[in-house]
């Protein structure tokens, strides 16, 4: 049977790579670099450049906030490749959060989904660079989860259990929050060790946290390309309602 999207009072969601398209523009700053120093790799080698440093940097603890992650990330990428360090384009990159878009089809999306649920944002991003995110996004979300509050990553359990606290608060159980994310490694694999419900927005053409090593034992229990799609199904479960 297919999941009844008015059963769950809450959504919970993942913001980076499933609300926002951070990928191309990581991708366009590190071509920016490599550019200029004749160093030539593809769009995926450059994403998984900065996908392996920051996995490695991500499990330090305490946890660095994230401009400090993506001046890392940028640090690794130069002298792997011999490049001298600029401190001004290093701050760029540490910044780099208020330019990323969002996704065409989200700001639409979020803005029926908030009429029927509450929303949770679980992020591994800093307290202040989420706020330039919720601004694009068109929403305030109610319960707002980070990296920096919890002082861990995802998929770390600490993000999850955060929000169960905080929807606990306004008389929402586990069982009535449905959590939605791109990431099969970072959100659909720890929902599911939680017991959480869970949806997986595809999004076709990214690929962070959802390469084939990613997906061992993921198992959401819906899957959509778009936020788009997960909203008209839930329109459609209304109009039944």
């Amino acid at each position: 049977m297919k999941l009844d999207l008015t059963q769950f009072d809450a959504l919970t969601f993942d913001v980076y790579g499933t609300l926002i398209d951070w990928e191309p523009t990581i991708i366009s700053m590190f071509h920016s670099t490599a550019e200029q120093y004749g160093v030539t790799l593809s769009d995926e080698q450059l994403l998984m450049e900065f996908d392996k440093a920051r996995a490695a940097l991500q499990k330090q603890r305490p946890a660095l906030l994230y401009p400090d992650v993506l001046r890392a990330a940028y640090g690794q990428f130069c002298r792997n490749y011999g490049i001298p360090e600029n401190a001004q384009e290093r701050e760029v990159y540490a910044n780099s959060v208020m330019l990323w878009p969002s996704f065409a089809d989200t700001r639409a999306a979020m803005a029926h989904l908030q009429q029927h649920f509450k929303i949770g944002l679980l992020s591994n991003i800093d307290n202040t660079s989420i706020q330039f995110s919720e601004r694009k996004l068109g929403i305030k979300a109610d319960v707002v989860v980070t990296a920096e509050n919890v002082k861990a990553y995802k998929p770390d359990h600490a993000h999850f259990h955060a929000a169960f606290e905080s929807f606990a608060a306004l008389g929402i159980p586990k069982e009535r929050i449905l959590h939605v994310g791109q990431s099969l490694r970072a959100d659909v694999i720890p929902a599911n060790q939680l017991g959480l419900s869970s949806v997986w927005i595809k999004r076709p053409g990214r690929s962070l946290g959802s390469r084939p090593e990613d997906a061992v034992g993921a198992k959401p229990d819906l899957s959509f390309d778009t936020m788009q799609e997960l909203a008209l199904y839930h329109q459609a479960h209304l109009a039944l309602a």
